[in-house]
């Protein structure tokens, strides 16, 4: 039987909306404090739950509520909107269940879409699939908010920055106030900055959406995704479109995910520090071209990224000379494994060419910098492109 204080009301957030992201992160979604009971409530596995006369409450099927999703949704809320107690947030089972709920329950036969045409490689797969709705899709580059040039008539205009893999950023902020002026809705994927590095609601976006898989929860152990928003109307159309296609987490993933949730600032930061670290050792080598990191000052996107984010981010991208060249490199790395995601607490890289579906050079390298000592990374990183060159 489920025990009535985990289906309590998660504590209220601050009237002081000047708490640390650490403090919040650690704190966030917490139920009131019972007596003799945990702080965080452990998974609650139950397709049903005791339902006798009408149906009221908070909890009647697996598929429509779960304990455990109403603690992390509120904890995300929470980071993604501070001190905002109209932000709801919506968990799914995965990132792409989250791109799906807002591109798919806001648009109709006839509605235009403005997607980013160096995102993420399963915004194709999305694209067609919203085409065979009777949708029309538009596209322009992240960088220099080529977006806006073809935001008439659309319905949703669809934003990631930084872009995916080549870290290109837009503002936000004048993408938002050019897509609400022109009638649409505005959706941010902030899976690359997660909610301490940029905060897509305050920069004026109806939707923040996430794959919480790769740095919101950081360890490689979980799918997940959420979508967070201010408007009631919105987020009921999220939760109406993950009943009736059953995108649903499981318990036990919506656990770990908010266990992990209190380190995310210790980890985001040493994270920043590390791709900032490797971004600078990388400049300094001839083999190596087309280095972006928006943390280093002079990368194009620097200046934006600068505005409206308060932090860059796990990932640096660069190329070197072929699809050789980068595979010897990626086999001499000993610190970093060589795997297709991002964000976690271990350093992964890869050759993202072998794909297919991102417009980038055979030798392109996506790197995600993980928590390990600076030093050691960098060192490693150094080492295995001097052996990439034997």
């Amino acid at each position: 039987m489920v025990r009535s204080s985990r289906a309590r009301a998660a504590r209220p957030p601050s009237p002081s909306a000047s708490l640390g992201d650490g403090t919040r992160a650690v704190r966030a979604g917490l139920p009131e404090p019972v007596k003799n009971e945990p702080p965080l409530p452990g998974p609650v596995f139950a397709a049903h739950f005791h339902l006798p006369g009408e149906v009221e409450g908070p909890y009647t099927y697996g598929r429509d509520t779960n304990p455990t999703w109403t603690l992390l949704e509120r904890a995300i809320a929470e980071l993604e909107a501070p001190g905002d107690e109209s932000a709801e947030t919506v968990v799914l089972a995965s990132g792409m269940a989250a791109v799906s709920a807002v591109l798919l329950s806001q648009t109709r036969a006839g509605d235009t879409v403005v997607l980013p045409d160096d995102g993420y490689q399963a915004l194709p797969l999305v694209r067609a699939q919203l085409e065979a709705y009777g949708v029309e899709v538009r596209t322009a580059p992240t960088a220099d908010d080529a977006q806006l040039g073809v935001l008439d008539g659309a319905r949703l205009l669809w934003i990631e920055t930084p872009s995916n893999p080549g870290l290109d950023v837009c503002d936000v902020r004048r993408l938002a106030e050019a897509a609400h002026a022109a009638g649409a809705l505005v959706a941010v994927d902030n899976t690359l900055a997660t909610p301490l590095g940029q905060r897509p609601l305050e920069l004026g976006a109806d939707f923040s959406v996430a794959s919480g898989t790769k740095g919101l929860t950081g360890h490689g152990d979980l799918l997940l995704g959420h979508v967070t928003c201010r408007d009631p109307r919105l987020a009921a159309g999220i939760r109406q479109w993950r009943k009736v296609v059953g995108a649903i987490p499981g318990p036990m993933e919506a656990w770990l995910a908010h266990r992990s949730l209190a380190t995310l600032q210790l980890r985001t930061h040493r994270q920043w520090d590390n791709a900032l670290a490797v971004a600078e050792a990388l400049a300094g080598r001839p083999e190596v071209t087309g280095l972006r990191y928006p943390g280093l000052p002079g990368d194009p996107a620097h200046r934006t990224a600068a505005r409206q984010m308060r932090g860059y981010g796990s990932v640096v991208s660069f190329a070197l000379p072929g699809r050789a060249y980068a595979e010897r490199f990626l086999a001499a790395l000993e610190l970093v494994e060589d795997a297709t995601s991002f964000g976690g607490v271990r350093s992964t890289a890869e050759r993202r060419g072998r794909w297919g579906g991102d417009a980038v050079a055979e030798g392109f390298v996506r790197f995600s910098a993980g928590a390990e000592d600076t030093v050691d990374l960098v060192a490693d990183v150094l080492r295995a492109l001097d052996l990439a060159a034997t």
